[in-house]
């Protein structure tokens, strides 16, 4: 990956994740300088897990374009929430989503840079993609996605693995991307849709 897609594809997802935390923040009420901080911690919490595991410079303090990307996305999301006040929750899950799915690409990316081993990568691309939603949900109060049992991580992973796939068979880098980002999100959308769920362990009653 060139620099110029990293930092795209990263700009991109802090934005999508920014947007969907001050999604969340609206319909929680959350008001004034409280949105900007629940947008912030998502767009910016799990890139700086992952360079501080990686122990590299955190992202946004190293590019402060990051930062403008953040608030922008926050403005202008305050901005279309104001004329359109009742906008519908599926819209913080589908950016979510997004988000999430960018994120991972980004965090496998970054780690494989670092000459880290292929499942070192496909973890690094995870947490990346799932911490900043973490902190959004616990920030307001609300059961983090990643715990429910709708698929959420297991699709991050199994984008990760599109990717690896991808990787190995020496495909284009651009499908590489495309790959990921489809399964991420189209196994996201069918647990938002149909309510698509891992059963790790057989339910029973307990004796």
């Amino acid at each position: 990956m060139t620099s110029d897609y990293f930092e795209f594809l990263s700009i991109i997802g802090v934005a999508f994740f920014a947007i969907s935390g001050t999604l969340l923040g609206h319909d929680k009420n959350i008001g004034g300088f409280g949105v900007v901080v629940v947008a912030s911690v998502t767009a910016l919490g799990g890139g700086s897990l992952r360079d501080v595991l990686l122990n590299q410079p955190v992202f946004w303090i190293d590019n402060p374009n990051y930062l403008y990307a953040t608030y922008s996305a926050i403005f202008i999301t305050v901005l279309f929430i104001r004329h359109l006040p009742n906008v519908s929750s599926y819209y913080m899950l589908l950016l979510d989503a997004i988000g999430m799915a960018i994120f991972n690409i980004v965090g496998i990316e970054k780690s494989l840079l670092q000459g880290t081993d292929m499942i070192v990568a496909i973890t690094m691309g995870m947490t990346t993609g799932i911490f900043g939603g973490l902190l959004r949900d616990v920030i307001c109060a609300e059961v983090p996605l990643v715990m429910r049992q709708e698929l959420y991580s297991t699709a991050c992973l199994l984008g990760g693995l599109t990717y690896a796939v991808l990787f190995h068979l020496d495909i284009a880098y651009l499908w590489r991307i495309i790959g990921s980002v489809l399964v991420t999100v189209l196994l996201r959308l069918g647990a938002i849709h149909w309510g698509w769920q891992p059963s790790i362990f057989k339910k029973g009653r307990m004796q």
